[in-house]
């Protein structure tokens, strides 16, 4: 079963990256095999991994800090799943995210496999501004807090500016907290209007906007399903927003502007 799974993954790390056509093709004829090597071996590996990354992120966030638990555990589990789905990454304007500056991640969300490709390929210490419920989740919940995720009650905004108020003090520098302004997964894909959460917390922290364009990931894994299938994923980084001197008057612009900034980054048929 393992050298069945290990050809298998060969096979479509090897097509996922190939014309449109040819991966349609394919799968159509893998994608039945495919959910057997899923269900067989990549779920048990994934709560497998998930348990153990969570455990090492837990360990290490005590014992050297919540940073080094993030970006070794945090990052290299979702690296892991993305290699054994296998999905492959195309990141472009990696420059636009300097470790030496925090940011809000405003990002468009298609899909679930999302958080993995931010989370494994956006070079940033990342953190997600999570409801309070998911600390209750076991082993996850507590891998979560010990990295530096940040939970908040959404029905408090003052609890919430609070604790990302304190979690960038206690994190530092290089800090990517994460947002998806659509405020649930888009089905067709195209961008859904904007909420206003990540956008109060740029101006009121004063730390500028990054916007991210993520395309690719409902083909891989669509909204709403467990179809999963390989392929390829692009994260797109543009140029920081900054918010240095903006008032709570200006965040609709704010809005609009990183809005367009990630629209303008979507393939032609989502447009």
């Amino acid at each position: 079963a393992l050298t069945g799974a290990l050809l298998l993954h060969r096979i479509c790390t090897f097509f996922s990256g190939h014309r449109a056509r040819s991966g349609r093709a394919l799968k159509k004829v893998l994608f039945w095999p495919f959910q057997v090597y899923m269900w067989l071996i990549f779920i048990p590996l994934v709560i497998v991994l998930t348990l153990l990354f969570s455990l090492g992120a837990v360990i290490s966030s005590m014992l050297v800090s919540p940073s080094f638990g993030s970006r070794v555990f945090g990052a290299n589990w979702a690296r892991s799943l993305g290699i054994l789905t296998p999905i492959r990454v195309v990141v472009e304007g990696a420059e636009h995210a300097g470790k030496q500056r925090s940011y809000v991640v405003a990002s468009n969300h298609q899909s679930m496999y999302d958080i993995l490709v931010i989370y494994g390929w956006l070079q940033l210490d990342m953190k997600w501004v999570m409801k309070k419920e998911l600390r209750k989740v076991p082993g996850i919940g507590i891998g979560c807090e010990k990295v530096g995720h940040i939970f908040v009650d959404r029905r408090n905004p003052k609890q919430a500016a609070q604790a990302i108020s304190d979690a960038l003090k206690r994190l530092g520098d290089g800090v990517g907290i994460l947002f998806f302004p659509e405020g649930t997964r888009s089905t067709s894909g195209k961008l859904l209007p904007f909420k206003k959460g990540a956008f109060r917390t740029a101006i009121e922290q004063q730390i500028p906007v990054l916007p991210v364009t993520v395309s690719g990931t409902r083909d891989i894994c669509p909204n709403k399903t467990l179809k999963v299938f390989p392929g390829t994923a692009h994260l797109v980084l543009h140029e920081p927003i900054e918010t240095a001197g903006m008032t709570l008057d200006d965040m609709d612009a704010l809005m609009d502007k990183c809005r367009q900034t990630i629209h303008s980054a979507l393939p032609a048929e989502l447009q």
